[in-house]
């Protein structure tokens, strides 16, 4: 269903859950967020991001999104807060699960998916190495503008590459495992946190068809361009779980 986004006024006068999102192509923290809130069925009001805000930045403390605003609580930017106040608000459907044990375990490998160095951050500082080299990547102004704002070096391009390529593997590793013992999750018999995370993030990868992720087809090569070793690292088990995650449990088409 698509979303109905609200006006920013409006939605600073609202109660309850509000979330300004990135529009336009498929974000993958975005659209984890989405589908985390999807999940667990909370109700909540769209806001698009308008960087060039200044009383938006101001309401949400960044430049960026998601950010999720509860009541008059702070706002909550990060991916991890973003779960932990979905869990709060809507415990059931767990995402997180109640052994201390297989809990870390989750938020540690959605670290390794969504956290500072992980398959997303370092898979998009790729897009914005070839950007700014003239190759197949983010245009030069967004590849300007996003090493700028999100901590790229130059000079760790091959570690960008390597953790993407690491990553890749022990996710895809891990499925296999599971699905020789009989389950098609990340972790468990039943969907984590980890999933959707998964799932969203191949979309740095391989987006979904146009008829399911409409967005720029101009941008799509940014999104897909890889070379040789990390293609061989995206072992088609990634997108046969995306495939199965979004079948069963998130929300077709994207409503970016």
């Amino acid at each position: 269903m698509p979303l109905d986004y609200v006006d920013f006024e409006d939605a600073k006068q609202r109660t309850g859950l509000r979330m300004v999102v990135v529009t336009g192509v498929p974000s993958p923290w975005g659209e984890a967020a989405k589908g985390i809130l999807h999940v667990k069925q909370i109700p909540w009001a769209a806001v698009k991001l308008d960087q060039a805000s200044e009383t938006m930045t101001e309401w949400t403390g960044e430049q960026s999104g998601p950010v999720a605003i509860y009541e008059n609580e702070a706002p909550r930017g990060g991916w991890a807060e973003i779960l932990l106040l979905a869990e709060r608000l809507a415990p059931r459907p767990a995402l997180l699960p109640t052994d201390a044990g297989d809990r870390a375990l989750v938020l540690g490998l959605a670290h390794e998916i969504c956290g500072e160095m992980g398959l997303g951050w370092c898979r998009r500082n790729l897009g914005v190495h070839a950007g700014l080299a003239g190759g197949v990547g983010f245009p030069k102004p967004i590849a300007q503008y996003l090493g700028s704002k999100y901590g790229y070096r130059p000079e760790e391009g091959d570690l960008y590459a390597a953790r993407v390529i690491d990553v890749l593997g022990m996710l895809a590793r891990r499925l296999r495992a599971q699905q020789a013992d009989g389950t098609p999750y990340l972790l468990g018999a039943s969907l984590t946190a980890v999933d959707i995370y998964s799932a969203t993030f191949m979309a740095l990868f391989k987006p979904l068809p146009p008829e399911q992720c409409p967005m720029p087809e101009a941008m799509r090569p940014a999104f897909e361009s890889m070379d040789e070793a990390t293609a061989k690292a995206l072992d088609p088990i990634l997108l046969e779980h995306r495939d199965f995650i979004y079948a069963k449990h998130l929300e077709l088409p994207l409503s970016i």
